[in-house]
């Protein structure tokens, strides 16, 4: 059975850093790319960050470029999500996925219906 645990969430002030960890579990995804998204109360899930399996290609939407930074240890089977100057507005549950397929494309890993696997979440919230 796969899974996807998330950690590392919590609270911090404005302009701090956390570090997001998903572990993955009963497959590796050392050949998939991963991905992580978050949601806020009311608001829509939105794309965070993606990697490709290889860890050679990272995406990331336009609110976090620049201070978020995705990377993977296959050798752990586990993901990163690096956030930094972190906002009021990052506050969200952060979900990790994983895609069984090997699609690579940005327009696809973008977009949340595509991944296979998902992670229970781990709450951000950023005070100001």
């Amino acid at each position: 059975q796969v899974q996807l645990v998330e950690s590392g969430g919590g609270l911090v002030q404005a302009g701090g850093s956390l570090r997001l960890s998903c572990a993955a579990s009963g497959r590796t995804f050392s050949n998939n790319a991963m991905g992580w998204f978050r949601q806020a109360p009311g608001k829509e899930r939105e794309f965070v960050a993606a990697i490709t399996g290889s860890g050679g290609s990272t995406y990331y939407g336009d609110s976090v470029k620049g201070r978020f930074t995705i990377s993977r240890d296959n050798g752990k089977n586990t993901v990163y999500l690096q956030m930094n100057s972190l906002k009021p507005e990052d506050t969200a549950v952060y979900s990790c996925a994983a895609d069984r397929k090997y699609y690579t494309a940005t327009y696809y890993l973008r977009q949340s219906m595509n991944y296979d696997y998902w992670g229970q979440g781990t709450q951000v919230t950023v005070s100001s």
